[in-house]
């Protein structure tokens, strides 16, 4: 138990004073962002591109390559988005960065008059970075977490998610020979930790697709992971290049 409480202090942290986005070294942009899920209009390229030329370094979801860093404190990267608050006669955005815990630590709002949907876009997202200040990373920032439950509340009329009904009371998940603790990081992120080891079994990423999660073993290996009735799911890479189906049942 020791352990699993020096895992939760490692990986689950968030900033004690209020911090500005500038304080940041890594940004993360989504493969989508949610208001342009069926055009992108470039934004997530342009984006990235002007994050650079003021000197933060821009992960992205999906690349199994992250720095070490990130992968063992999910508080040392803000998280970007862009929101369309587009009017009848205009095109506007919305670019927000916010810390792990979904605080707003940049916002900034571009509107264009150009008609065209890809230019005007561009022309608002331009106009917002304004604004932004460069990159001057703080380090050793001092860090503590926000309590988060395992659950997320059903709003009214709201089917729950499968993970939701799915949750284990207790936190914990058994294969028959290896007994785990499951702890919510954040929103995105969750991890299967051995009460016998200080590294994670597994860490799980939210991706693009519903309850499909992006997952780092242990040894480095990354492979997929899923929910399926009530338990939670891994593809264990074998050596002729299959995948063998690892369930982790609620006790």
């Amino acid at each position: 138990m020791k352990k699993i409480s020096i895992i939760i202090l490692t990986v689950c942290s968030t900033f004690v004073f209020g911090q500005k986005v500038s304080d940041y070294k890594y940004i993360s942009i989504p493969q989508t962002f949610k208001d342009f899920e069926k055009e992108s209009y470039d934004l997530d390229n342009s984006l990235a591109k002007a994050l650079k030329s003021k000197g933060y370094v821009v992960i992205q979801e999906g690349k199994d390559q992250w720095p070490s860093e990130i992968e063992t404190n999910s508080c040392s990267f803000a998280v970007s988005n862009i929101s369309n608050k587009s009017s009848f006669l205009r095109n506007k955005i919305e670019l927000e960065f916010k810390d792990c815990n979904g605080k707003v630590v940049f916002s900034s709002k571009g509107n264009s008059n150009l008609k065209e949907y890809k230019e005007g876009y561009q022309d608002a997202l331009k106009l917002s970075l304004v604004s932004l200040p460069a990159s001057k990373p703080v380090e050793n920032l001092p860090v503590t977490k926000a309590e988060n439950s395992n659950t997320q509340p059903v709003k009214k009329n709201e089917e729950p998610s499968s993970s939701s009904v799915s949750e284990s009371k207790s936190g914990k998940y058994t294969n028959g020979k290896l007994n785990l603790q499951k702890i919510q990081v954040d929103t995105n992120q969750f991890i299967l930790a051995d009460n016998g080891s200080s590294v994670p079994f597994a860490v799980f990423k939210t991706s693009s697709k519903k309850e499909v999660f992006r997952v780092k073993l242990a040894d480095g290996t990354y492979t997929i992971g899923y929910f399926e009735n009530g338990n939670i799911v891994i593809d264990i890479p074998q050596a002729n290049g299959d995948f063998a189906k690892e369930v982790f049942s609620p006790k």
